[in-house]
Parts: C-alpha cells; sequence; structure tokens
C-alpha cells in the first residue's frame, strides 16, 4: 500500500514537473519533508534495525526528488 502511495506521488511530481516547473517544486518539497519524517523516525531504532527501517524512506525520498528532476529536464528538452 505504502509502495503504491510512493509510486503515484512521483508520476504525479513527474507530470507536474513537465506541465509546471515552478508549480512541482513545493509539492516535491512537502513529499521530501514528509518521508524525511520517516526517515528520521525509523533512524532512531537501534542498530540494524535503524539502518533497515530508515532505507526504505531514503529510497523513496530520492526517487521522489529524481522523478521531479526528469520531468524537468524533459520539459527543458522542448524544442518551444
Amino acid at each position: 500500500m505504502v509502495v503504491a502511495g510512493v509510486i503515484a506521488f512521483c508520476i504525479l511530481v513527474l507530470v507536474l514537473a513537465f506541465l509546471a516547473p515552478r508549480l512541482s517544486r513545493p509539492v516535491q518539497n512537502a513529499g521530501d519533508r514528509t518521508l524525511g519524517v520517516g526517515q528520521r523516525a525509523g533512524g532512531k531504532a537501534p542498530g540494524f534495525f535503524g539502518r533497515l527501517f530508515s532505507k526504505g524512506f531514503g529510497t523513496s525520498r530520492r526517487a521522489v526528488n529524481k522523478s521531479g528532476s526528469a520531468g524537468r529536464q524533459g520539459r527543458g528538452k522542448l524544442p518551444l
């Protein structure tokens, strides 16, 4: 369920970054902040479990940022 939500959010950020690059920044930053809270909370678990719990949120943050960047780069390559 969470994985599907992150994938849907990445697609939303990608499309928004392609259509309206300036409007996609706040949406991307909101997702980044939300996933950052989960990453920090997961990292508070001791030892191996802290790294394990925070890893999923870190990977999701990277995916959201990468999809926003790819949308803006694709918009920049348009011959308009």
